[in-house]
């Protein structure tokens, strides 16, 4: 009973080591912009992996990326890593990511009821990081949504659908394979 226990914590850490390590490689992915917050498939890297691993896992996964990042690891966009990028134009986003991980994973009963949880997701992260934009570069709460949040609405939308999308053939192939069947 003890080593299923253990072998249970032990994947839920490899896993969300994984999945922290997609979103990292997800934010590398990027297109800079003049507002200070480049185009990137953060969203879609934080998308995926709550929606394969559910809101716990996800969530999980993604605070773990955030705080390798403010140690100094270079796992933010553009290969930046430290404590003054949260602190910075894009760090809003970096903490509405955790938010928006646990929204992405929630098991609903259908594709779309999933999908529209995302979006709630999405509108927290979307939120934390024009508050935190706004102040960074001293413009109003308006402006900074202009800026910050109206380029990246379709992109961003468009990555949710797909990740889950993505998830539901990877979850069944994690269960088939964890189930112990073999491949052909």
């Amino acid at each position: 009973m003890e080593t299923k226990n253990i072998r249970s914590k032990t994947t839920f850490i490899v896993t969300c080591a994984l999945f922290a390590a997609i979103i990292a490689i997800s934010a590398q992915v990027q297109i800079p912009l003049f507002t200070m917050v480049p185009i990137t498939l953060h969203t879609f890297g934080v998308a995926l992996c709550a929606a394969i691993g559910g809101s716990l896992t996800g969530t999980v996964s993604t605070a773990v990326y955030v705080l390798i990042g403010a140690v100094g690891v270079p796992v933010f966009a553009g290969m930046k890593g430290g404590f003054s990028v949260l602190m910075g134009p894009t760090g809003g986003f970096l903490f509405g990511f955790v938010a928006m991980a646990f929204f992405c994973g929630i098991q609903a009963k259908n594709l779309w009821q999933r999908i529209g949880f995302s979006c709630i997701g999405l509108a927290v992260c979307y939120l934390c990081g024009a508050v935190q934009y706004s102040i960074y570069a001293q413009k109003d709460i308006i402006t900074s949504i202009t800026l910050v949040v109206l380029p990246f609405i379709v992109k961003d939308i468009l990555s949710l659908v797909a990740a889950q999308y993505m998830a539901i053939p990877i979850k069944r192939a994690i269960a088939h394979f964890g189930s112990g069947n073999k491949a052909n």
